[in-house]
């Protein structure tokens, strides 16, 4: 499930997940279950209503490994 995450393109945070969802960008987005939902909901509200496949990961820590970054992330979207 991450693996795909370290060899694609990918865009990691809020503000760029969104974007890309709304350019119809964004094949996949991932969203971390203990981020604050003030950040994920919307976006799982979104791709919701544009179609874009949504896949919950268990921690932000886990999901910033996987992007390659040192710090937990809240959102990733495939592109």
């Amino acid at each position: 499930m991450l693996t795909e995450l370290s060899n694609k393109v990918k865009v990691v945070g809020a503000k760029q997940v969104r974007r890309a969802v709304e350019n119809g960008s964004a094949q996949k987005v991932f969203l971390a279950a203990d981020a604050d939902l003030r950040v994920t909901e919307p976006i799982s509200e979104l791709c919701a209503q544009l179609g874009v496949a949504v896949e919950t990961v268990p921690s932000m820590k886990e999901l910033g490994r996987a992007c390659g970054i040192a710090v937990g992330a809240a959102v990733t979207a495939l592109l």
